[in-house]
């Protein structure tokens, strides 16, 4: 189905990783974290490409860190600015969101 959205992937890197869409023509999207320790992981940048735009993917992107986090029971820092504001918007996700 042409519609249908990539799977996101996690690459981890021991301290730090990311969370990936590959689209068409090689365009990622991505949202990088840092690991403090072994309950709590900082999001320091999303970044969407045009070929992205419109689709949700940031949302989709945070949204995976989120489920991924709670089901570890590790608390996020979301320093980045897109990934801030989407934990100010989803008050459902503030059992991960470290104070």
């Amino acid at each position: 189905m042409p519609d249908q959205l990539p799977e996101i992937e996690l690459e981890d890197r021991g301290s730090k990783g990311r969370y990936v869409l590959r689209g068409p023509g090689g365009a990622e999207a991505e949202m990088t974290f840092t690991k403090i320790g072994e309950h709590q992981i900082i999001i320091d940048h999303t970044e969407v490409p045009d070929a992205f735009r419109g689709q949700g993917a940031g949302l989709r992107l945070v949204t995976r860190a989120v489920e991924d986090a709670r089901a570890a029971g590790k608390k996020i820092i979301p320093l980045c600015p897109f990934a801030n504001a989407q934990f100010r918007r989803h008050q459902e996700w503030a059992d991960v969101l470290k104070r």
